[in-house]
């Protein structure tokens, strides 16, 4: 999940997703390349026991994958998570470092480091998700080195648009070492869902940034800063939010509890946002289903 962009929702895309396919019985793991690790604001896990703030990444890149990557289980049923944070700040240096002293062709890219610490644990996930910083090539062409499917959060404002061309170009450079590297898609994020002269627009440009593709996902995530607020407060996603507003007194019948203690409540547009979270997560299923099978009848291989 990358944009050069920041604000772009690509945390929230990863959490959010995740969180649905978790949910849904597949068995996930996210990885935040973040050194700000607003994927433990998203879960709930910033400063507990488990948020080791990229240690056991940065370890793992480091010793070239001779000590396990260490991942924090659990943190919702069939979801672990592999923390960012500040420990990230070193791995930028440490792979200008690889690269610098890389040798001859012969030599394993310094930018299949990830792809390295990732690969023994693979098996026991159906999906991997990797949440890319912005402005950050390092660790982005690290990502792609991993990376089976690349998807593509945008806005439709230029920033994003521009973000999101220079991804298209770092993307055709890592298919040089990663050749099984493909384009999932790009899906508008905090955008109204009814905006369709905008969609145009930002498809046109999106095509415009990879040659006259323009693989759009019908699916959009609407602005809704109310839901926004409240998911990083109280570290919950968006589906977990609509419980708790299903379930919560309305306000005129807490506002009779003459014993009620005040307590925050959760905004409507929680049902929405996770709706709009439900089938992005359903799309990208499809989508690569559609994408593997189409594969496999080319190549023969599954």
């Amino acid at each position: 999940m990358t944009n050069d962009k920041g604000g772009v929702g690509k945390t929230s895309i990863v959490a959010n997703v995740g969180g649905q396919l978790a949910a849904a019985d597949y068995r996930v793991l996210l990885v935040d390349l973040n050194r700000q690790a607003n994927l433990a604001d998203d879960l709930g896990t910033r400063n507990t026991a488990v948020d080791d703030q990229g240690q056991s990444l940065l370890t793992a890149i480091v010793l070239d994958g001779a000590q396990p990557l260490q991942v924090a289980a659990g943190v919702r049923p069939n979801l672990d998570l592999v923390h960012g944070g500040t420990k990230l700040e070193a791995l930028t240096p440490l792979m200008v470092s690889k690269t610098l002293n890389a040798g001859g062709s012969a030599e394993r890219d310094p930018f299949l480091a990830l792809a390295d610490v990732l690969a023994p644990i693979g098996e026991h996930y159906d999906v991997i998700l990797i949440d890319c910083p912005p402005e950050n090539y390092i660790l982005t062409d690290l990502a792609l080195g991993a990376a089976r499917w690349v998807l593509m959060p945008t806005k439709s404002d230029l920033g994003g648009l521009v973000g999101m061309s220079l991804v298209a170009e770092r993307f055709v450079k890592a298919q040089r070492i990663n050749p099984h590297l493909g384009l999932l898609g790009s899906v508008l994020f905090g955008t109204g869902t009814n905006a369709t002269a905008i969609h145009t627009e930002a498809r046109a440009a999106i095509a415009d940034a990879f040659g006259g593709d323009s693989p759009l996902f019908t699916s959009v995530i609407r602005h809704a800063e109310r839901t926004a607020l409240d998911a990083r407060r109280s570290g919950k996603l968006a589906h977990e939010l609509e419980i708790e507003a299903a379930s919560q007194p309305a306000w005129w019948e807490s506002l009779r509890d003459p014993d009620r203690t005040p307590t925050r409540r959760v905004g409507r547009s929680a049902a929405s946002v996770a709706a709009d979270y439900r089938e992005l997560a359903a799309e990208v299923l499809t989508v690569l289903r559609a994408m593997e099978t189409t594969e496999t009848d080319l190549t023969g291989v599954q």
